[in-house]
């Protein structure tokens, strides 16, 4: 049996979370019910669902997305394919045998071909009949390289970085805590929950939270690490909260 934290439920009333569904693919799609299901169980009232356009949609798939668009889930651009053929050099190869398995496909790409993704991405969703996304978050939160204010040129509203939220529109940065649980390895796991306890101590002076969830991560050694955040944070925001007056 995998090792796991004993934490006391309700024990940071006061951070405000936001919850996000990764990887939403058209071969996902069972095991992101599977977590909707949890976050409904567990009364999270804003979640936000990152959609892989380019990820070979059928008919149906693009009528699940209605179905969450229909349930008040948000949808947001999570790059194109979300993987990568090719590496953009030593960096690039570490960040993906380490870090992002190989999906982080903007490292491998110079600023015109971030562009051009991105604006592929928005687009996907007004050619589906969805509602054009304001948030963008970059496979892996590896946004590559391009200038920050490029970013302003461009249709999305906010981004998801590694750091924190950026606002397209003052260029600021909130940097928010984030929680992770896709520890697929031995390895992963401890380093991921110390990352983890680590990030909660820093929310209750930031005020604010990120809780991140990967298709395959209510499988994985965490599992129950996660449910028991979703359990100990129960203030949820939109993001479109983050960087309001009051904020």
């Amino acid at each position: 049996m995998w090792n796991t934290e004993v934490a006391t439920p309700e024990r940071y009333p006061w951070v405000r979370t936001l919850v996000s569904v990764h990887d939403v693919m058209p071969e996902t799609l069972p095991q992101v019910n599977r977590i909707l299901a949890l976050l409904a169980a567990e009364q999270v009232s804003a979640v936000t669902l990152l959609v892989v356009p380019g990820a070979g949609w059928t008919a149906n798939g693009i009528d699940a997305l209605r179905d969450y668009e229909g349930c008040g889930y948000e949808l947001a651009g999570h790059g194109w394919r979300h993987r990568t053929d090719r590496f953009g050099g030593l960096s690039h190869r570490l960040h993906g045998q380490f870090i992002s398995r190989n999906v982080a496909e903007h490292l491998a790409l110079d600023s015109t071909g971030i562009i051009d993704l991105m604006c592929r991405c928005h687009a996907w969703f007004a050619e589906q009949q969805l509602q054009a996304p304001s948030l963008y978050v970059p496979p892996a939160w590896a946004m590559g390289g391009i200038e920050r204010s490029a970013l302003a040129e461009l249709p999305f509203l906010r981004y998801e970085l590694f750091s924190g939220i950026l606002s397209a529109q003052t260029g600021r940065l909130h940097p928010i805590p984030l929680l992770g649980y896709e520890a697929d390895t031995k390895l992963r796991a401890p380093l991921l929950r110390l990352w983890n306890r680590l990030n909660r101590h820093r929310s209750k002076d930031n005020g604010w939270l990120r809780i991140g969830i990967h298709p395959r991560d209510l499988d994985l050694r965490l599992a129950e690490d996660l449910r028991r955040d979703l359990r100990q944070f129960r203030l949820h925001a939109d993001y479109a909260a983050v960087g309001d007056a009051n904020s």
